[in-house]
């Protein structure tokens, strides 16, 4: 999740970038021009300045990144960029770059606003939009057919009591619509067993799943990688940071099929024919947080990160159906 920490001290302020030592640490010398794709409140983006970026673009669907980003960005001067955008148009702002940070899910800044919608532990309006535009959840879960919703908490939430829990939405929404995150977290609740100490909440999986649907999240993590290898010079460098198993799934299944180590196929997807490698793989497992930053931020106990070089290899698209990407059928 991104941070509001300067780079000289991210591991002491309230937000925290998660993997950034080791982020740092991997690609370092840190050189040339960086794509922070996920700005957030701008941790990642100082700590590439702070280690030697001579110029990063850091992109963001959220205009409230953009607006807070205002306190801090002057001090960069000609060598930061801002852009309100999605990350899979990156290369529409950049012709070459030495390196891609992509920090996924939502931030902590969205997460603390209760107006944004986003949590269930700050009764708000359930909105869950990143850009602040289109449908929002409040939309989907009062539009939707049953069957689609519980499609969509199964495939985008692993939530094993989708059925039921899709069940329970329409019954209460036809009593009254379902306009707050605590009314929707209630519902979902009253679904499940009480949690047992040390358990998340009950409502974890559900308001995940449709942040994910809202936003297009996993499309967009495709697309985006698709965009970083068409903007990465050859030997650049590309790390991306995970939280939700299903997309450290896609980012990892993404980097074999691009690599010499894709072909093969799995459960998750059918087997590809090797192209000329786009990238080569840095390491063959994800990085996760080591003792010391779990002390720090126990935040960062899911978070992966996985590193790639890019190759001198024509970028080109991928088949979705290789990466296993979640596809929610529904119906009415």
């Amino acid at each position: 999740m991104a941070a509001a920490a300067r780079a000289a001290g991210p591991l002491n302020a309230p937000h925290i970038p998660v993997l950034l030592r080791p982020l740092l640490a991997a690609v370092a010398p840190v050189r040339g021009l960086w794509i922070d794709g996920t700005l957030g409140a701008g941790g990642y983006a100082r700590a590439l300045l702070e280690a030697g970026a001579d110029h990063v673009i850091g992109i963001d669907r959220d205009p409230l990144a953009l607006e807070m980003a205002q306190g801090w960005a002057a001090e960069w001067g000609d060598r930061l960029t801002l852009v309100q955008a999605i990350f899979s148009e990156m290369d529409k702002h950049a012709s070459q770059a030495d390196g891609v940070v992509l920090d996924l899910g939502v931030s902590s800044m969205q997460l603390d606003r209760a107006e944004r919608g986003f949590s269930f532990q700050k009764d708000g309006p359930l909105d869950m939009r990143m850009s602040q535009e289109g449908p929002s959840a409040a939309d989907l879960v009062n539009e939707a057919s049953e069957a689609e919703l519980a499609d969509i908490l199964f495939l985008y939430g692993e939530e094993r009591a989708s059925r039921r829990i899709a069940r329970a939405i329409v019954r209460a929404r036809e009593q009254a619509p379902i306009t707050t995150t605590a009314r929707l977290a209630e519902i979902v609740s009253a679904c499940l067993p009480r949690p047992k100490p040390g358990q998340s909440h009950p409502a974890t999986r559900s308001f995940q799943a449709l942040r994910i649907a809202v936003n297009d999240e996993f499309a967009e993590l495709v697309s985006g990688l698709e965009a970083a290898a068409r903007v990465l010079r050859p030997g650049g460098r590309l790390a991306v940071v995970s939280f939700h198993s299903i997309e450290d799934r896609i980012v990892k299944r993404f980097l074999q099929v691009t690599s010499d180590k894709g072909g093969g196929g799995s459960r998750h997807g059918p087997a590809t024919p090797l192209t000329d490698p786009q990238f080569t793989l840095d390491q063959r497992k994800a990085l996760a947080a080591d003792d010391d930053e779990l002390a720090e931020n126990p935040r960062a106990r899911s978070a992966r990160l996985r590193l790639a070089t890019r190759t001198n290899a024509a970028a080109a698209a991928v088949d979705r159906r290789a990466l296993g990407v979640p596809q929610p059928k529904g119906g009415s």
